[in-house]
């Protein structure tokens, strides 16, 4: 599928009216988890679309090409309009927060499979780990507070389980920043890092805005402490970006991302419904994407085929179980991010900016969320909510009567 081929309408016959822009909610007993995490996904990709078309304009100075952008990102704030709609409102904040960590562990684990640069791979592997954990946390919230299962909710398509523990996720910023991509990194490549970025961005913007809605102290401080570590991980996605590239450039890729996503959302889709609006979503992106390479040629005088030499979709992305392969990475539980690469937290020496970092934000796991909202459960119920296929692959991480706090943080682990 080649989306630069695509036959579409004049961008401005996009813009809709608000009866059409209130999207009718999908049934939360009834939808399949993985048509929920669709549209957690492409609302992000279309925040995340928003975001940097406002960023480009403040970075710009032609008025035109202001006012040029200006008309697309219009049509891309009513996509978004669209997709957020679909969400119902007896979907609860803490619900569709199971969602999103349901999301960002498959959306993870399918990009790392699909990866051909080590370097974004092993970024990938490195915080699925984490976000695993913040699954299963928020997974004992819900069924402290609400008593309702969170494996009900994920369709049992992915383990409640720990992953590296959130006390050990906090690291001194310099050490997530990556080396970036080049433009010589396949297109597949430049997608997943775009892809990525979003999705976390997406949820970083999610938990720093609904925390202090929550309605439990030990909910709120849960959600301000991952709200940081997803801040983390889009410092350290956004990383890998290639900065060379121009406003238009990245412009363009973002809009071929989108018609990327929206088409292998279309062909994944089984409810009926969504599944038109992805095909209409895509004719959309289409339309954006061919007015891109319009502005490219106006005002840079290049041609598209420069920026994407070959412009037929790659391997289409399939959000599916992926249990099997987050065993497989949870072998590197121990592993922390240093600078460009990654240690092992006992390869560390004891002046590393981690340990230190560690002391000042966690001077006693008595007052770190994470591990509050575990220590409050397991005394209540004798043992942490899980929903565990087998024994733990970690056997550290197997005991449900007692929170783990040393893994991917003591370095007498590994």
């Amino acid at each position: 599928m080649n989306p630069f081929e695509g036959k579409t309408k004049q961008l401005s016959d996009y813009i809709v009216d608000w009866k059409k822009l209130y999207s009718h909610p999908y049934n939360k007993k009834t939808t399949d988890p993985y048509t929920k995490i669709r549209i957690i996904l492409m609302n992000g990709t279309e925040f995340e679309s928003v975001w940097n078309s406002h960023q480009f304009s403040r970075h710009e100075a032609d008025l035109d090409l202001k006012r040029d952008i200006a008309l697309l990102r219009r049509v891309e704030q009513q996509q978004q309009k669209r997709i957020a709609s679909l969400k119902p409102a007896d979907e609860s904040i803490l619900e569709t927060t199971i969602g999103y960590e349901m999301l960002a562990v498959d959306l993870t684990a399918a990009l790392a499979q699909s990866e051909g640069s080590p370097l974004v791979k092993k970024a990938l592997d490195f915080a699925l780990l984490e976000d695993f954990d913040h699954l299963y946390r928020y997974s004992d919230l819900l069924e402290g507070e609400r008593h309702i299962k969170a494996e009900n909710l994920v369709g049992k398509y992915v383990e409640l389980m720990p992953g590296r523990p959130t006390i050990s996720h906090h690291r001194y910023p310099a050490d997530d920043i990556k080396p970036y991509i080049g433009p010589g990194d396949d297109l597949l490549t430049k997608l997943n890092v775009n892809i990525i970025t979003a999705a976390e961005q997406q949820t970083m913007n999610y938990y720093m805005n609904v925390g202090s809605l929550y309605d439990s102290d030990e909910g709120r401080k849960l959600y301000h402490e991952i709200a940081i570590v997803e801040e983390q991980h889009v410092s350290h996605y956004g990383s890998l970006k290639n900065p060379n590239c121009t406003w238009l450039e990245t412009l363009l890729l973002h809009e071929y991302t989108e018609c990327y996503l929206y088409y292998s959302c279309y062909q994944t889709e089984t409810d009926k419904n969504v599944k038109s609006l992805w095909e209409e979503l895509y004719e959309q992106e289409v339309c954006h994407l061919q007015y891109v390479g319009e502005l490219l040629r106006k005002y840079e005088k290049r041609e598209p085929c420069e920026i994407i030499s070959n412009p037929e979709f790659p391997q289409l992305l399939h959000l599916k179980p992926s249990k099997e392969y987050v065993r497989q990475v949870l072998s590197s539980v121990n592993i922390t991010a240093y600078r460009e690469d990654y240690k092992e937290v006992c390869s560390m020496g004891e002046d590393a900016d981690f340990f230190a970092y560690q002391k000042t934000v966690n001077p006693s796991i008595t007052i770190v969320p994470s591990h509050l909202v575990m220590k409050e459960y397991i005394e209540k119920n004798g043992k942490d909510y899980r929903y565990q296929e087998g024994a733990h692959p970690i056997h550290a991480l197997d005991d449900r009567m007692k929170d783990n706090t040393k893994e991917g943080r003591d370095p007498s682990c590994g």
